[in-house]
């Protein structure tokens, strides 16, 4: 079961007074793999927009933001390796609207590269950050910044995890 959060967000009245818009539990989770949650919080263009009372955190799935200078703030949850070791990597990558970003061809389950630089925030448990030559282990308050490489995470502890991300735009690497 997906964890519970609350989201408060926000902006402003007919009159231009600041104002809560919206306070609750994200609108959107998605479960591409069993117990692996990915809570969407907000979503920006570029430059961010903070008129009207749209909620960007509602949108067609997609690991990367869809305005590509644009930005993604995201709470996963990672369940232990050993639960996901049936899951079809792939229809994950495609129910996430990401096919594009699967790596099929490597050896490693849920090898992937976006065009971010992502702001990786272990929150609870530890997560393993999987490259393709080398890997280290994360525990709670490390900090990665992922700048457009392929990559895997990786969760060896037995436990859930709980990750924080931000991903930027990037351009791509030529």
């Amino acid at each position: 079961m997906a964890r519970q959060f609350r989201r408060v967000v926000t902006g402003h009245n007919s009159e231009g007074k600041s104002i809560i818009l919206m306070d609750g539990a994200p609108p959107q989770i998605l479960e591409p793999m069993p117990q692996l949650f990915s809570h969407e919080i907000w979503e920006t263009s570029a430059p961010a927009d903070n008129t009207g009372q749209t909620d960007t955190a509602i949108r067609d799935p997609r690991i990367e933001p869809h305005d590509p200078a644009g930005t993604i703030f995201r709470y996963v949850e990672f369940p232990p390796d050993e639960l996901l070791q049936d899951a079809d990597v792939a229809d994950a990558f495609a129910q996430m609207g990401s096919s594009d970003a699967h790596d099929s061809d490597s050896d490693v389950a849920g090898m992937h590269e976006t065009q971010t630089t992502d702001y990786a925030i272990v929150l609870e448990g530890e997560m393993w950050a999987v490259m393709e030559e080398g890997e280290t282990k994360l525990s709670a308050n490390d900090v990665l910044i992922q700048r457009g490489t392929n990559h895997a995470w990786s969760n060896r502890s037995g436990k859930p995890a709980l990750m924080l991300f931000v991903l930027i735009g990037a351009n791509k690497r030529t």
